[in-house]
């Protein structure tokens, strides 16, 4: 069983805690969905179990945490660069003893996820698979090691519909207890059966944690009522005690003006007006101890705000993008070709296909036709740091004239992603994952894009953020270009599906998208 006792997180550089005294046993069959705000020490909370020596040069870790007897399989939300320069043959050699592999198991596993034997080789390193592939084989060699509790953080980004799919199922019938952090709501919905929110209220001053045995949508759901009736009668209680207190005022002001009216000559009046007075004074310090008394207005981190400029709008008709590529390629392997993709404004498409079929190849043509055709594009990649300097800081990476009024702006904008003024210098190495995904839609949106590529834009966001980010998307005025395998944002933003396969684009039917197409006819 593992199990926290008294654990504390804390920032060193800030001293900002982001975990307090938090304490869990997780139990037989559990599957625990760690949700809350990017920042909020989600990540953190896994790695301070999984690999705690990654947190020394940053994070002070407090209390007690009991893995003894467990064998805690992990799959990280970032591989490290010292992994990726790894072959895919020397790693999985690493990680299991080759001697008491169950080859049998190892076969059945490798059906099971989907994932090629022969991308298991000494020339292929694991910087060379796609991004789905990695969460494949890294799944792969986790479960030959026979783990008793299991840690995902964001097991579901880059994969592809068929294999999110399998990882539900995965997830859903694993007798081991799980605790995982995702983005993708459908698959909190669909697997969590409790949930533990971590919350920084006060702007970012004081931690909170909630544990629910409930499911994602029964959380949430319980969640946003309780918010709505304590505010709606803190706000009820408020406005009675107004009123009362601007009655109180009156007879305070009356009596007072009385008192310095009254004659001195008539001392039977002046001492009913102090008697008076004394009434009215004890009458106020009871509205005071009612105060205390109130209901107040509930305490809970509010989500990001999200807004695309109004004046970005892509006339009805005008051809946006009009590629026809007869080879898809990367270095020297041909993925597909015959691509046929016409876009016209505003529409927003969405890019689906199996993991390793080329998307990300696909965006990367796409761009370079947008760069020809000089239309002003914003780009998130799905490797943040193809266009981040680790080093700089949010600030940095969002300025580009320097000015004051830049800064101003610049600076306002992150508060209202959330970033507290000390994360706003923090290095971008030092950011979360959904941190970092923020810093690129601010910079679409203070750069005023008219169209936007995107590469898996959510797979690293709150699903609490995730509404946010959807409803400015889905009002966007310009188009948008995206590869995703988020169901829900896929449902709820694109107004045409394509699915990419290696003889060329066509839309993609209910078979490759059925559930979600489910929903959006119910």
């Amino acid at each position: 069983m593992l199990i926290f006792k008294n654990v504390t997180l804390t920032l060193t550089r800030d001293l900002r805690t982001l975990v307090e005294d938090f304490s869990f046993s997780l139990q037989h069959e559990m599957k625990v969905a760690l949700i809350g705000e990017e920042g909020n020490g989600k990540s953190t909370l896994l790695k301070a179990v999984a690999e705690p020596e990654s947190l020394r040069e940053y994070m002070e870790v407090e209390g007690e945490i009991i893995t003894a007897g467990e064998v805690v399989g992990y799959l990280p939300q970032v591989l490290s660069e010292a992994v990726l320069t790894q072959t895919t043959a020397g790693y999985l050699s690493h990680t299991v003893n080759s001697s008491e592999l169950d080859y049998t198991y190892y076969y059945s596993l490798l059906r099971e996820i989907g994932f090629p034997e022969d991308r298991i080789a000494d020339d292929i390193r694991l910087g060379d698979l796609s991004g789905g592939e990695k969460i494949k084989f890294q799944l792969l060699c986790e479960m030959l090691r026979y783990p008793s509790v299991l840690l995902l953080d964001e097991p579901s980004n880059d994969l592809d519909m068929e294999s999110v799919g399998w990882l539900e199922s995965f997830i859903e019938s694993s007798k081991i207890p799980v605790m995982f952090v995702s983005h993708d709501e459908l698959l909190l919905e669909r697997c969590a059966n409790t949930i533990i929110h971590l919350e920084q209220l006060m702007r970012k001053r004081r931690p909170k944690y909630t544990v629910a045995r409930l499911s994602y949508p029964d959380y949430v759901q319980g969640r946003d009522e309780r918010i709505a009736k304590q505010t709606q009668l803190a706000q009820k209680e408020r406005e009675e005690y107004d009123a009362k207190m601007e009655r109180y005022r009156q007879i305070y002001q009356r009596v007072h003006h009385e008192q310095k009216s009254v004659s001195r000559q008539d001392p039977s009046v002046a001492k009913n007006l102090k008697d008076k007075m004394r009434s009215v004074k004890s009458m106020g310090k009871r509205f005071e101890r009612e105060k205390e008394q109130m209901t107040q207005r509930p305490d809970f981190e509010e989500s990001i705000a999200v807004r695309f400029e109004d004046s970005i709008s892509i006339p009805h008709g005008k051809v946006v993008l009009d590629l026809d590529l007869d080879v898809l390629r990367v270095a020297h392997r041909i993925l597909g070709g015959n691509i046929r993709l016409k876009v016209v404004g505003p529409e927003k498409v969405c890019i689906l296909g199996p993991n390793g079929a080329g998307k990300t190849t696909l965006l990367r043509n796409i761009i370079a036709e947008l760069k020809k055709k000089g239309i002003r594009f914003g780009y998130m990649p799905q490797e943040y740091s193809e266009m981040m300097d680790p080093k700089q800081n949010a600030i940095e990476f969002l300025t580009v004239t320097g000015t004051k009024e830049e800064h101003t702006k610049v600076r306002t904008y992150l508060g209202s992603m959330n970033f507290t003024a000390e994360e706003m210098y923090h290095p971008i190495l030092e950011l979360s994952g959904g941190q970092r995904a923020k810093l690129y839609f601010s910079k679409m949106i203070l750069e005023e894009a008219e169209v936007l590529v995107l590469d898996e834009p959510t797979r690293n966001l709150s699903p609490l953020s995730g509404p946010e980010i959807r409803a400015a998307l889905r009002e966007f005025g310009g188009s948008i270009i995206a590869v995703s395998h988020d169901r829900r944002f896929v449902m709820e933003v694109f107004d045409r599906v394509m699915l990419l396969e290696k003889d060329g684009l066509r839309q993609a039917s209910a078979v490759q998208w059925g559930d979600i197409n489910q929903e959006r006819r119910g």
